[in-house]
């Protein structure tokens, strides 16, 4: 078997066997390049790949010219400013382990979709000396991943890191007694069969239970069976639909008894190792029914004769790291969660109540440990300098953001007159001197409005708004920005690991479907390798107040990159900041508390700061808690969709006005504006001509008439059917098709490009 140099990838130019033979002249093939960034996925930027190949001067330039070729053709994509063959797996990921080889090695799926082929098969290597995790048929882990060479068995190996909670085949569903007095579960998953329940199996079930089950395979005539391997709750008590999204996602939400006893044990801080702000009239302004309050703001002019116009704003955030140290009950459970968890009907919190909505809750008027940012910013919105305090505090008000807003406007309460002038209208000084930095920086601004729940006691949907969007809220939103800009600058001068908040540009491949719908609109955006946020946002500019507003900001984000967490930097595109951390909610993200450590710890700043044991994790650490963040939204979402199909449930055959929000091949989906929910118009009830897809117009248009529907249509539905605990419904479209914009050699052309992609092997339409 050939040995793999230690510290180089197999295709690396530069091993024992081959160093002697690169020449000069030497340029690699396509397949070499290939080779090489698939074997060593942490060292496949540009600048790698020249230097692997000891590819110089003109040499580097024909290799630019290559790389792109190949982001062109498919065969490569860019992420954080590392290159990565298409389909492949990253080199930290989350895998299913599903069986065994001949040879008794435990096989694996990628827990989460790679490409659009057959998922890769991962074979599991697990330690002969016995210290690492040992993984079994049906755990889910975080392994390394690396590219074999073998053609024929599994196409990589994996080295397990950790292995998360054990896994089952069970699902959930609804226990339902028929009027026969048989037993169903009623689906809870969109794509779910109904199932049948015999009695030995009901397991004490009632009917509106939420039932964990065990399906049994399949029987050739009538629906699956299955038993009732535990009942969670009742669909009759409050707090019953986010449950559900509680359970399928597994999010953990009751806290063992080891972190409540640490967490009722902890004695409140003290002033050692810090300074004494208690008299500085900071203030919390926060939704008008939040439970804990993790940031204060303060502002006053620069006093400094030579920054003429300029401010000085302070934030102060909770001093969680004073009660969560690294290693603890507390800190363990903080990690597996990752972040708390916002439904309608309840909060899923990371931290216990004792420190979340007690200890470093910053309550009016009572001491609290924080860790402060002071911030000079010049007349222009220009940060000049900073720094980092731990101090103790003493919040001077709590204040609504319409309570706040109200007092600027002019209709101040007894709480807010007495600090009209000396607190609340500074804070507002300080947020123009803020918003020319923002407006110089023109980070991307999308006009994306969001809808709120609003919940009857019984937990039931009363009604739906859209909170107006104040300058309080954009206040507060600039002040965080700043400060967690501070922390990343910081943490990087005195070279202290962290995790960054990273947001990528859009990839090549999204940026040209964005370039070809423009187009379609008779709008352009420029081609460019390094495109910036200003470029979008004059785009959306150009249709705002048009009838093409509300679909040019939806398929502009659909664009977008996903933000998540690394400890490599490579800025934040959205925001156009070249460093950025969470440091403002440590109450609710456990990166944020990593970047409070860090701090601490870079600073010294006393005890409970970042250790080298976490240091070494922090690879390991972004991966999962950009995981725990995706579930999260996901779980928020889904019980959104639940209680919105609910709440609608009794209104079939009622018609609404809709907006369309995705366009497949095998349908529309439709979102009802005042209520924020989807629904589904399959593409067989949409009338008598044959519909083709278009992807780059994000269309659907009939092949005789040429008419058709488009991505944020305008148009009328009727309820047709609901799955209120799956979240689904189903519509009838009323509204003609209209003719799509383009001319007729537009038309046919988006009708070339359909039928091309609907004969590529492996093309089905998808949700954008």
């Amino acid at each position: 078997m050939a040995r793999r140099i230690t510290g180089r990838g197999h295709g690396d130019p530069r091993t024992a066997d081959n160093r002697a033979k690169v020449k000069d002249d030497y340029k690699p093939s396509r397949d070499e390049i290939l080779r090489y960034i698939a074997e060593n996925p942490d060292r496949a930027g540009k600048r790698d790949i020249a230097k692997a190949f000891a590819l110089r001067g003109d040499d580097r330039i024909w290799l630019k010219d290559i790389l792109r070729d190949l982001q062109d053709e498919g065969l490569l994509t860019k992420e954080r400013k590392k290159l990565a063959r298409v389909g492949a797996l990253p080199h930290v990921a989350v895998l299913d382990i599903f069986g065994r080889d001949g040879d008794g090695v435990l096989l694996a799926h990628p827990a989460e979709a790679v490409g659009s082929g057959e998922p890769p098969v991962i074979s599991i290597r697990v330690s002969r000396s016995g210290n690492g995790p040992a993984p079994g048929i049906g755990d889910r882990v975080l392994a390394k991943t690396f590219p074999t060479d073998d053609a024929t068995g599994p196409a990589y190996t994996g080295r397990v890191m950790k292995i998360f909670e054990k896994r089952t085949d069970a699902v959930l569903g609804v226990f339902r007694i028929l009027h026969d007095g048989t037993f169903r579960i009623e689906p809870v998953e969109r794509r779910q069969p109904e199932l049948i329940v015999d009695k030995e199996f009901q397991n004490g079930a009632k009917n509106g239970d939420l039932v964990e089950v065990e399906p049994a395979r399949a029987s050739r005539f009538g629906l699956p069976r299955a038993k009732v391997l535990a009942v969670l709750g009742s669909l009759t008590s409050e707090k019953a639909v986010s449950m559900i999204a509680i359970h399928a996602h597994d999010i953990p939400h009751i806290f063992p008894a080891d972190v409540i006893a640490e967490s009722e044990a902890v004695e409140p801080a003290t002033l050692a190792h810090r300074e004494d702000w208690r008299d500085l009239p900071l203030l919390t302004i926060d939704p008008a029914d939040a439970k804990d309050h993790d940031d204060a703001v303060f502002a006053t002019p620069d006093d400094d004769e030579k920054n003429p116009g300029g401010v000085v704003a302070t934030v102060a955030i909770a001093d969680v790291a004073a009660y969560v140290r690294y290693g603890s009950a507390l800190d363990r459970e903080a990690l597996k969660r990752g972040n708390s968890v916002y439904f309608p009907d309840r909060v899923v919190p990371m931290l216990p109540e004792r420190i979340s909505n007690d200890l470093c809750s910053l309550r009016e008027g009572q001491d609290r440990p924080a860790l402060a940012v002071r911030m000079v910013f010049s007349a222009e919105g220009r940060k000049i300098r900073h720094s980092f305090h731990r101090v103790m505090m003493k919040s001077a008000a709590k204040l609504s953001y319409q309570q706040a807003q109200a007092a600027i406007d002019g209709a101040p309460d007894d709480k807010t007159g007495p600090i009209l002038d000396s607190v609340l209208k500074p804070l507002w000084d300080a947020y123009a001197v803020l918003k020319r930095g923002r407006d110089g920086r023109q980070p991307l601004e999308l006009d994306l409005p969001e809808r709120k729940i609003i919940l009857k006691p019984d937990g039931t949907v009363d009604r739906v708004v859209v909170p107006e969007r104040l300058d309080a809220h954009k206040l507060i939103e600039e002040f965080m920005i700043q400060a967690n800009v501070a922390a990343a600058e910081t943490l990087e001068a005195k070279k202290q690991a962290l995790v960054f908040r990273v947001h990528d540009a859009p990839s090549l491949a999204k940026q040209e479907s964005l370039r070809e719908f423009l187009q379609t609109l008779g709008l352009s955006l420029a081609r460019g390798a390094q495109m910036r946020p200003a470029q979008f946002n004059g785009i959306l500019e150009r249709v705002r107040g048009d009838d093409n507003e509300g679909l040019v900001n939806e398929v502009v984000l659909r664009s977008q990159s996903q933000a998540e967490y690394s400890p490599k930097n490579i800025g934040h595109f959205g925001l156009n900041l070249k460093r950025y951390a969470h440091f403002t909610s440590p109450i609710r993200r456990y990166a944020d508390l990593i970047v409070h450590r860090g701090l601490i710890a870079a600073l010294g700043l006393g005890p409970g700061g970042l250790t080298q044991d976490e240091e070494a994790r922090l690879e390991d650490v972004s991966v999962l808690i950009s995981g725990t963040e995706r579930r999260a939204m996901a779980a928020e979402r889904d019980t959104v969709d639940r209680l919105i199909a609910a709440y609608l449930a009794e209104r079939i055959d009622d018609r609404f006005d809709a907006r369309i929000s995705g366009v497949t091949k095998s349908g529309l989906f439709v979102q009802l504006p005042q209520f924020g929910a989807d629904g589904f118009i399959p593409v067989s009830t949409l009338g008598g001509d044959y519909y083709i897809y278009d992807e780059a117009a994000r269309s659907l248009f009939g092949e005789r008439s040429g008419k058709g529907y488009q991505l944020a249509d305008r148009v009328e539905v009727r309820l047709i059917e609901v799955a209120p605990m799956a979240g689904a419904m189903r519509f009838e479209m009323l509204t003609d098709p209209k003719p799509l914009p383009g001319s007729k050699r537009s038309f046919h052309k988006a009708k070339g490009r359909a039928r091309a992609s609907q004969s590529r092997p492996g093309s089905r339409g998808r949700r954008r």
